[in-house]
């Protein structure tokens, strides 16, 4: 099945919903209004849907930091949010979350569009992806990698649940088995 900007994604059948349709619902379904994110190619069509729907609050941010700040700050002021970023974007995380997030109860939900793995063309991002889940690892911080759409819509609307129920952030790693992954044509 192709989808925007000329990627491909796993095939899915007529009654399957796509993994991006999935996250909307899951975010309506446990009111998460709030989602700043970093640009990033994967998670377009979940962007450019998020910001056609009035139900959310959604804008781009200069790094992902300040993305976790912000969500943070409206949990405090009552408001739930996710962030949307990569792998890449993650590797500058560890301060904010070990000071910020997790001492503070923050139900931060992070949704993290997996670069550096399975065919990656740029070893950047496959350096960064590598220390990912030891770092979410050493920060008893929980985690999750979705690689199949038939588990997703249960993995996505039980960790927010989760998150929210005992105030600790939850990353989402979306594999490129989930979501296709960044393609470039030659």
């Amino acid at each position: 099945m192709a989808t925007a900007e000329g990627q491909t994604s796993p095939v899915k059948t007529s009654h399957e919903k796509a993994w991006h349709e999935v996250v909307l619902q899951a975010l309506k379904r446990n009111d998460i209004r709030l989602v700043p994110y970093v640009p990033d190619r994967v998670l377009t069509t979940l962007i450019k849907e998020i910001h056609a729907d009035p139900f959310f609050t959604t804008f781009p941010t200069a790094r992902e930091e300040e993305a976790v700040g912000i969500v943070s700050g409206a949990w405090m002021g009552g408001m739930r949010g996710a962030v949307l970023m990569q792998t890449s974007g993650f590797a500058t995380l560890a301060n904010v979350l070990a000071s910020l997030a997790i001492p503070y109860q923050i139900p931060l939900i992070m949704f993290v569009s997996e670069r550096g793995t399975l065919g990656e063309f740029n070893y950047g991002q496959s350096l960064v992806c590598r220390p990912m889940r030891p770092v979410l690892d050493s920060l008893a911080m929980e985690h999750h990698t979705a690689t199949r759409l038939d588990e997703f819509e249960f993995i996505v609307d039980r960790s927010i649940k989760q998150a929210i129920t005992t105030q600790a952030p939850v990353a989402l790693i979306l594999s490129p088995l989930l979501t296709g992954g960044k393609v470039f044509d030659k």
